[in-house]
């Protein structure tokens, strides 16, 4: 019987799919679950939605609630981590202190100021749970879907001292657009995506032996409601060569030419929704469904066998049984992109069996990838230093590196937004608040990605 920790359990619908795809793996029916957050009627909620589901599917499958972090972890086989360190309210901040600096956000959960301080805000949070990892689950692993992805899992391969994969969807959803575009079934794609997360490139596109690449942007041209709906994407795919996992309303943020004139907005922008990059679009988006999300998650059934393409119950079924999975998962930098630093986070293609997550190297990504990355990775790496010695001016010196912010702020500018941002958020930032709370880096990214309890045979067959 597994056990699975589940923390940042009171998404009122990621939890129950995430559950629900690993009860469809048949060794897995009876799992027992621990559920735990830090909001009471949240974890309630669901946790009741979790055992109707379980009943209606017949399953023998147990869960337990609880707002204890430690007791949740005890004992864990696997942990997944989805939580959102102070909900829509400091998330609320993200957007709209930026904002006032003319910095436009549509999701701000990446990099940018919204970016940068919801990993300040996250990183000590994951760096607890991972102190009581090492205490009482020392051999499980922590699959992440916490933003900001390439920060979180960078602060925690340093600091945390356990195993560690960060999980995301973007390559799914991109692949299956490429697939609608290509008038193929997505099966049939042959498909190699490298990168970082939400700025990964597909840098293979097969079908049936033939390469999709060269004629992919003409190829979208023959769908308007795509080209409508993501005109900075298929820009950027003009222009590169390339084609984004992300969607109009994340690429265009994390890039210094599309959201820096408010004037060009239209231009770049389709205002129906966050997808299409509207401003401050995915914080309205997620308001706006806050108060009747209740009403929609409970009435909603989740049959057993609807498996999601999430990583996350691929990842444990082949660690578990040895059937391989390949997914694009989110390790540590080494070598695998060799013209990205190393000690990155870097999203690519990986192996998963029964003796662990076997990362593949790439080589170089093409330039035009590469450079952009690397653009993304200088403030990712000082926030992760910043947030791990509780440095303030490191922190404003990844905002004024962000393109976005240096394509539209002076120095002055980002020194005070920063400032303002800093007092906002001071209840959720303990590392720069007088606590004292620092932390060591334990070790450097490993070879390859490996659960504890294989890696002692692996390391003995390495030497």
């Amino acid at each position: 019987m597994l056990k699975i920790a589940m923390i940042g359990a009171g998404s009122l619908e990621f939890t129950r799919r995430l559950m629900m795809d690993i009860l469809s793996v048949e060794e897995f029916q009876d799992t027992e679950f621990r559920l735990m957050d830090k909001n009471p009627d949240n974890l309630s909620f669901i946790a009741g939605l979790c055992r109707n589901m379980i009943t209606e599917n017949s399953l023998p499958a147990t869960v337990f609630e609880t707002m204890d972090q430690r007791e949740a972890l005890t004992g864990a086989d696997y942990v997944i981590c989805t939580i959102r360190v102070g909900g829509l309210s400091a998330y609320e901040k993200d957007i709209t202190i930026p904002l006032k600096y003319n910095v436009d956000q549509c999701v701000g959960d990446t990099i940018g100021p919204g970016g940068v301080f919801y990993a300040l805000r996250t990183i000590p949070a994951l760096l607890d749970i991972a102190e009581d990892m090492r205490e009482v689950a020392p051999q499980a692993l922590l699959l992440n879907y916490a933003n900001p992805m390439a920060m979180n899992t960078w602060a925690l391969r340093r600091a945390g001292g356990i195993s560690v994969i960060g999980l995301c969807h973007g390559v799914q959803g991109g692949s299956r657009l490429i697939a609608k575009a290509l008038g193929v079934p997505e099966k049939e794609l042959s498909i190699t995506a490298a990168g970082i997360n939400h700025q990964t490139w597909y840098i293979q596109v097969d079908h049936q032996g033939e390469d999709m690449i060269p004629n992919l942007y003409e190829t979208f041209q023959s769908h308007p409601e795509i080209v409508e709906k993501e005109p900075c994407r298929m820009d950027v795919l003009k222009r590169f060569g390339y084609f984004s996992t992300e969607t109009n309303g994340h690429l265009s943020e994390y890039l210094p030419w599309y959201r820096k004139r408010p004037e060009e907005l239209d231009r770049w922008i389709d205002q129906s929704d966050w997808i299409g990059g509207i401003t401050a679009g995915y914080l309205e988006d997620c308001k706006a469904k806050d108060g009747a999300y209740r009403r929609k998650a409970a009435s909603r059934k989740i049959t057993l066998g609807d498996r999601t393409d999430e990583h996350a119950s691929y990842i444990i079924e082949a660690l578990e049984t040895g059937r391989t999975y390949r997914g694009h998962l989110n390790v540590g930098n080494n070598g695998y992109i060799m013209n990205l630093p190393g000690g990155s986070t870097v999203e690519l293609p990986c192996y998963v069996d029964q003796t662990g997550i076997h990362p593949v190297t790439i080589g170089n990504l093409p330039l035009p990838c590469a450079a952009t990355c690397r653009s993304s990775i200088n403030v990712q790496e000082m926030a992760v230093e910043a947030a791990l010695r509780g440095d303030k001016e490191m922190v404003k010196l990844a905002v004024l590196h962000d393109p976005l912010t240096a394509a539209v702020c002076n120095t002055e500018e980002v020194w005070q937004m920063c400032d303002e941002m800093f007092e906002a958020h001071a209840a959720w930032l303990p590392q720069f608040n007088g606590e004292n709370r620092k932390w060591n880096d334990i070790r450097q990214p490993d070879a390859g990605v490996f659960t504890n309890r294989y890696k002692q045979e692996i390391n003995a067959f390495e030497v």
